[in-house]
């Protein structure tokens, strides 16, 4: 078996996944612009939110944190490995679907504890129906997860991070044909035609949430084919290996799934605020683009990695890898964190102010969106330095940590909502972030060489923050000059572009200049 090419994996996944969150800002903005902040927009926020959170624990943040090391092991073992797959996803559909049945049944249970402020109003009934459509989504995304892991786990990395942007393409034509041929509902309900128009886009972006996870799932079942795991449905067995699988698992389902139990208390907060849920998912999508397309592209790539060294006895190239992984997530990171923080007015203005979405949201959600930022580099390093435990199967430590950080944020949220608002709930996000990389960081200090900084990352941290600091001056400087410019409607793209790239051109150029980085190496990594 090859090894895993680590700065070549990264670029793979991060491409598709910029891909992706750039689809996924272009159907935020149309939801933005027929569904602003009102009711069918939390409503459907809400509902879309409740088959993620549970995803993250049955997938990408339990499942796939177990599963993925045992199956490399497997991998690099050269036995069992296939056999391992097909016993797992067998045993993880049947799971699944007994929870997707549950779940539409209990789904009044479920929209009460993610946003019980909705109690009361015609958010409430909204919120239920569409998450009874929404949820089967769950089994598919969660079983797409799976097969993307043993992807992954074998170096194949492209169908995996394509997959995601087949659910964004799925939902911007359910909005373009809800909004071009939907049903005259203002006859038939008696309501205005505004809020018909909002009833079909609703109505469309729920029922298409479970067929897009049935794409996903179909474009990675077809991949693991390709690659040599034809995995089936069958009948289920519960062997020792599942059995132990699952005994990792229980505990990764709190460790993986941290940032989205912070999410949840965050809407729970935020419910008891009109408009709120919204300004908080919108703000929650401009961060996510540098996250997804670092942190958990390095994630991806990191974990496979570090389990077949680990596995190999590779303790130095484990080392070089944690190290890599975390230099160019901060070096991508810092300076994203630093625009969110310094230009969150001009992003939210021109991405999202447009229709049905106001002034005051964008100033909401531009608060938000600072917020978030300062947390931006604490959510990625997670994604760096939770591989180092879970590549050991050592899941009961980062479970110990999560249960602090979930304490810390609910303290935060909840206590300061009162005094301060919805924007509570973003800062209890970015503070336990904060929190969780601080415990990490002091678990992993009796992992050996493996989990230690070595002199290139230490040389060049400090640099970034120099060439960070530098970019977020240029930035705020080009605002203040470019600012008649976003006022207008011709010219406010062209004044965020240019934005943009003052701050991409500044920070590059004196990243180079003072040593944060080489420009050739991310060259050469492209290359690959």
């Amino acid at each position: 078996m090859k090894p895993i090419r680590l700065m070549s994996g990264f670029f793979t996944v991060g491409i598709w996944t910029l891909l992706s969150r750039v689809m996924g800002f272009a159907r935020d903005i149309m939801i933005a612009g027929y569904l602003g902040t009102g009711p069918i927009a939390e409503a459907f926020l809400v509902a879309f939110s409740l088959p993620n959170l549970f995803r993250r624990f049955f997938a990408e943040g339990a499942f796939n944190m177990a599963f993925i090391p045992m199956f490399s092991k497997k991998v690099e073992g050269g036995e069992g490995a296939e056999e391992f797959a097909q016993d797992a996803f067998v045993g993880m559909a049947v799971i699944l679907t007994f929870f997707t049945i549950l779940g539409i049944i209990f789904m009044p249970l479920l929209v009460t504890a993610m946003a019980s402020g909705f109690r009361g109003d015609e958010r409430f009934d909204l919120a239920v129906e569409y998450g009874r459509y929404a949820f089967p989504y769950i089994l598919f995304i969660s079983l797409a997860a799976l097969l993307s892991g043993v992807l992954n786990a074998t170096g194949r990395f492209m169908a995996a991070a394509a997959a995601p942007v087949l659910l964004n393409i799925v939902f911007i034509f359910a909005i373009v044909t809800a909004a071009a041929l939907g049903r005259p509902m203002s006859d038939t309900l008696g309501v205005g035609l505004d809020q018909a128009l909002g009833l079909r886009v609703g109505d469309s972006l729920a029922l298409s949430v479970p067929f897009a996870g049935f794409v996903q799932m179909a474009v990675v079942w077809w991949a693991a084919a390709r690659a040599g795991y034809p995995l089936r449905f069958k009948r289920p067995r519960l062997t020792p290996e599942l059995k132990r699988l699952a005994v990792i698992a229980a505990p990764a389902a709190l460790a993986g799934g941290v940032v989205q139990i912070n999410l949840l208390v965050g809407r729970q907060v935020a419910s008891f605020f009109e408009g709120a849920v919204a300004w908080l998912n919108y703000a929650d999508r401009l961060y996510q683009l540098p996250l997804g397309v670092v942190g958990i592209a390095i994630g991806v790539v990191l974990l496979p990695d570090l389990s077949r060294r680990l596995r190999g006895g590779d303790t130095a190239g484990g080392r070089d890898a944690f190290n890599r992984a975390s230099e160019l997530s901060l070096a991508l990171t810092i300076p994203a964190a630093v625009a969110l923080i310094v230009i969150p007015m001009p992003l939210t203005s021109v991405l999202f102010q447009r229709g049905a979405f106001t002034v005051d949201d964008t100033a909401a959600t531009a608060l938000t969106v600072a917020v978030y930022g300062l947390g931006l580099p604490a959510f990625v390093l997670q994604k760096t330095l939770q591989p180092l435990f879970f590549a050991r199967e050592d899941t009961r430590r980062p479970f110990n940590y999560a249960v602090i950080a979930m304490v810390l944020n609910l303290v935060l949220a909840v206590g300061l909502a009162p005094v301060i608002g919805f924007i509570a709930a973003a800062l209890g996000t970015t503070m336990t972030g904060w929190a969780m990389v601080v415990l990490l960081w002091r678990g992993s200090r009796d992992m050996g060489e493996a989990a230690t900084l070595d002199d290139r990352f230490k040389a060049r941290l400090w640099r970034i923050l120099i060439a960070s600091g530098g970019m977020g001056v240029v930035l705020w400087v080009v605002e203040v000059i470019l600012g008649p410019w976003f006022g207008s409607p011709g010219l406010r793209y062209v004044a965020l572009s240019a934005l943009v790239a003052s701050g991409i051109v500044s920070y590059f150029a004196i990243g180079q200049m003072v040593g944060a980085f080489k420009l050739h190496e991310f060259r050469r990594a492209l290359r690959r």
